[in-house]
């Protein structure tokens, strides 16, 4: 079986663009934006189709660690302006996906500047030309907020843009920035357009599903949901650690061991759009704050679905806070509706929120988690075979 892993990028891209506007203030579709001047300044250079392949992924991701870096500055852990964790976080993910010397420095310089300025304080010449074309789209973009930018500031933008070139950009970058930025590409760049510019743009990239490549992307996503909240630090992959351990409770080849992860991983890749102060609220949820909490699934749902290869994922993911009785979100499914992985997820993602702390809960042990969980399949909110399997499979 395979995925459409250019696909799956895209899909996680998204979630990136949404942490980037609550935590930074940053632009809609900035991750796309850089995307598609990457892809477009790359064919301009006539790399390969594999360059091409780690520039524009490495342009969807260049800010995958955001999440990591500002969880490390919360906790004291990182004081350094340059932001230089940011670039080596990012780096790791790239080269979990794409090992291998075509992809080294592509994230890690993306913020070096030509004179020398960048934290890492390479020169041209040094740099990577991904990572250059890299730092360009992206300062530009956050400089001139490219989606809203009118035709008429056009001609100051690339005049701007000859005259840091040697400076804050390299000369390659710098030319090949020229040679796309003009009224067509402002077109393609504008919010209304920009995500099926993107999907066109992006070269193929078909990865089998057992590929240890899946569960490095998946441990990457996992890392951009989970560290958005101290209180959702493990929950993602502690659910995802689950899923392949009952996969092997099962019996399930390795395969769907690796489906069982990737979709775990998945699960609330929506919940990037719940913000921060929601997802650490210490008391109640007010009526509004749940609606939106809620709203995470069918996000995570409108995510997945068309990417091909993934249906299953896709389902698996999208039905974790379903209930047997038709009482669950967001579609109100009931059991004949669930299948067993469906029903499997939905009762591992319980038992990881009852167990982990939350701001409304300490930490519970795995016989009172049971507890409430063989009480929610008394009333047929779960599935009651796979609630006594857990107990099983997890007790100490």
């Amino acid at each position: 079986m395979q995925i459409h892993m250019e696909k799956l990028i895209l899909a996680v891209g998204e979630a990136l663009d949404i942490v980037e506007g609550e935590l930074l203030g940053a632009s809609t579709n900035h991750g796309k934006r850089v995307g598609i001047l990457c892809a477009a300044m790359g064919r301009s250079l006539g790399v390969s189709e594999e360059e091409l392949r780690v520039l524009t992924a490495g342009a969807l991701l260049h800010d995958s660690a955001l999440t990591e870096y500002i969880m490390a500055e919360r906790q004291g852990k990182q004081h350094d302006p340059a932001m230089k964790l940011h670039c080596e976080y990012g780096q790791r993910n790239l080269e979990a996906l794409l090992p291998g010397p075509s992809s080294s420095g592509v994230i890690a310089y993306h913020h070096e500047r030509a004179d020398g300025n960048g934290p890492f304080r390479m020169k041209e010449g040094e740099i990577p030309a991904s990572a250059e074309l890299i730092a360009i789209a992206d300062s530009l973009d956050v400089a001139n907020h490219l989606q809203t930018l009118k035709f008429y500031d056009l001609p100051e933008i690339r005049s701007g843009i000859s005259q840091q070139s040697g400076k804050q950009f390299s000369r390659r970058a710098a030319q090949a920035m020229l040679s796309v930025l003009d009224d067509d590409m402002l077109l393609l760049l504008r919010d209304e357009s920009v995500k099926d510019v993107v999907e066109r743009l992006l070269p193929p990239w078909p990865v089998d599903m057992d590929s240890e490549v899946v569960k490095d992307f998946a441990e990457m996503v996992i890392r951009i949901i989970d560290y958005k909240s101290a209180f959702t630090r493990r929950h993602s992959s502690g659910i995802a650690d689950k899923a392949f351990h009952m996969g092997g409770y099962y019996g399930r080849d390795t395969d769907e061991k690796v489906e069982l992860y990737l979709a775990a991983a998945l699960h609330d890749l929506g919940k990037v759009a719940v913000p921060s102060a929601i997802l650490e609220k210490q008391g109640s949820l007010t009526d509004e704050e749940f609606t939106t909490i809620k709203e995470h699934v069918y996000l995570t749902w409108k995510m997945l679905k068309d990417i091909k290869g993934l249906e299953d994922i896709c389902a698996w993911a999208s039905n974790h806070h379903e209930k047997l009785d038709g009482s669950g979100y967001p579609f109100g499914k009931k059991g004949a509706e669930l299948d067993f992985n469906s029903r499997l997820l939905a009762c591992i993602d319980i038992y990881q929120a009852l167990s982990e702390e939350r701001p409304y809960h300490p930490v519970r042990s795995h016989r009172a988690t049971m507890e409430i969980m063989y009480e929610m399949a008394a009333k047929g909110l779960i599935d009651p075979e796979i609630t006594a399997d857990m107990d099983k499979a997890l007790g100490d």
